[in-house]
Order: C-alpha cells, then structure tokens, then sequence
C-alpha cells in the first residue's frame, strides 16, 4: 500500500510539475508528426540497428534491432500521459487517404516506465510492413490524468528510405550479442576433451563478437570436471577441456595476450548432475566489469570425468 501511495505521489507531483510549463490539453489527444517535421534517424553499428522517430509532444518510437535478436518496437516518453493497462493498436490511413478502413492488431500492455509500450518481434514487423504501405499505426490508451483517450500516431513520412538503409544494416549484425555469449558454456562427455560442431559454432560466434568490441579486455576461460575419479586426474583433465577452447580461439585469430585460462578440476559444481559439471566456461570481461574470480586448485578423490 505504501509503495502504490509513493507511486501515486510520484506521478501527481509530476503532473503538478509539468502543468507549470504546459497547457492543460497536452493531458490528451493524438500526439505524431505532421508533413513537414516528421523525420526518422538511423543510428547503426555492427551491434544495433535502431531506427528513431520523433514524436512531438509525447517522446519517440524506436524500431530496434540488436545482433542475435528479432526486431522489436518501443514508444518512450518522460511524460506519464498514458494510463498503466491495456491499450489497442491500430493501423490507421492518414488524412490525405480517406476512405481506408484502420486495421486492428491488437492489445498492448502500457507501463508506467519510461519505455511504455514494448512490443514483441511479431507486432513490430508488422508495424514496419504498414509504415512502408503509407499507413500510420496508432497506439490508444487512457490518460493518466483524467481518463480522456491519449492517442499516440507514429508517422510514415520519411520511413521508406531509412528503412531501406536499416535493412542493410541489419543484414550486417553481428550473429549475437554480449548478453548471448558474455558468458557460454561448453559441455564434454565424461572423460572427453573434444568439440562437437556445436561447440565450434558457439566459439565462431564469440570470435566473431570479440574482433569487432575492442572494450572486451579478456577472456576468462574456465575448466571444470565432475567428482568421478580423483582429484588429480579430474584437475589435469579440467585443464585439458580449457586449453581446447583458448587454442580453439587462437587459432581463430583470437590475440592469446587476451585470454587468461584456469582449470578448477571438480572443485566447483554447478550441480548434483555430473553432466552439468564437465564443463568449459568462456566470460567475456569488458572495461569496467568487476574481475573474475582467481584460478583455483583442488585435489584428492578416484577414473576421471
């Protein structure tokens, strides 16, 4: 109860707030951009393909597109207008096209965050088909403030030609990004020291990754066995599993001066599974993360796993 009371204060404080500074009918209407200030912005890179559109009065709709993910959709505003709940999405036809019936696409959750609609891979592209046939999709949801519709329009004009240029750059992404292989995991058979061609996919991909960031500073490989057999051979055996991956990484064009290797033998289970534990794990450091943890040796036990 209190939480939802400093919430409550929160967003009428605000209101409070930004009524100084702004006439009482921006609390609803339609919120987009005409003819002539509508424009969309492509900020591209290896990593992110964002297309960005300015919408006056109420904050921007961001096409996003990150290495290894779908597309995704998103309207963002610093000023709570819209109600938390559920909004519609509809596709609807400029004024200049009279006569075309508005689409429905269905039912959007709005927040009370900054980011207030989000919408998954599916709804986003079909935002982006009914940019490109000169429509205007069109998120309605109730006021914060006096429960009046809060209609916010995202406009076609410009779209075409920077979409042009974002499909070029989303063709050109990365195959993941870091929060897919910052950290990875290789897993072996018992008693095994060899990559299966998934393995060597995963070790692709992070080879890939690590030549185009320049703010990953080192690679922790790590190797780990199960408790089957004795500590010495599982220590010497967890060595082998990581010197596989670095040299795997190396001789990727991985700089070896990057990449620091530990071998742990059984001394830190993820699991009850011996599977779970006869692994090889891959973390990616970049500047500013906290270092890993110092190697470890353990011993003692009887085959190995």
């Amino acid at each position: 109860m209190a939480q939802f009371f400093t919430k409550q204060m929160r967003y009428r404080l605000g209101t409070l707030a930004l009524g100084l500074f702004l006439p009482s009918a921006i609390w609803a209407g339609s919120y987009g951009a005409g003819i002539t200030n509508s424009q969309w912005y492509l900020a591209e890179s290896v990593f992110e393909c964002s297309l960005v559109h300015e919408v006056p009065g109420f904050g921007r709709a961001v096409f996003r597109h990150r290495a290894g993910e779908d597309l995704s959709f998103f309207l963002e505003s610093e000023f709570h207008l819209m109600r938390p709940g559920q909004g519609s999405l509809v596709v609807e036809a400029p004024a200049w096209r009279p006569g075309v019936a508005p689409r429905p696409v269905g039912v959007v959750d709005v927040s009370d965050g900054r980011r207030q609609v989000s919408l998954e891979a599916r709804q986003s592209v079909i935002l982006a088909q009914s940019l490109l046939e000169g429509m205007r999709p069109t998120v309605t949801r109730a006021s914060w403030y006096d429960g009046s519709p809060v209609r916010v329009q995202v406009s076609n004009v410009n779209f075409n030609g920077q979409y042009q240029r974002y499909r070029a750059c989303a063709a050109n992404l990365l195959p993941v990004n870091i929060d897919q292989i910052g950290r990875s995991r290789v897993a072996f058979a018992s008693g095994s020291k060899s990559l299966s061609a998934a393995d060597m996919e995963l070790l692709d991909n992070i080879v890939a990754y690590l030549m185009a960031d320049s703010t990953v500073e080192r690679v922790f490989v790590d190797g780990h066995s199960d408790r089957i057999g004795s500590r010495i051979d599982n220590r010497a055996l967890s060595e082998e599993r990581a010197n596989v991956v670095a040299d795997y990484l190396k001789n990727r064009g991985i700089d070896p001066d990057l990449i620091t290797v530990r071998a742990h033998g059984d001394q830190y289970p993820v699991s009850r599974r011996p599977a779970d534990n006869r692994r090889t794990t891959i973390r990616l450091q970049r500047e500013g993360d906290r270092p890993g943890m110092q190697q470890a040796n353990g011993y003692g036990g009887s085959t190995s796993g």
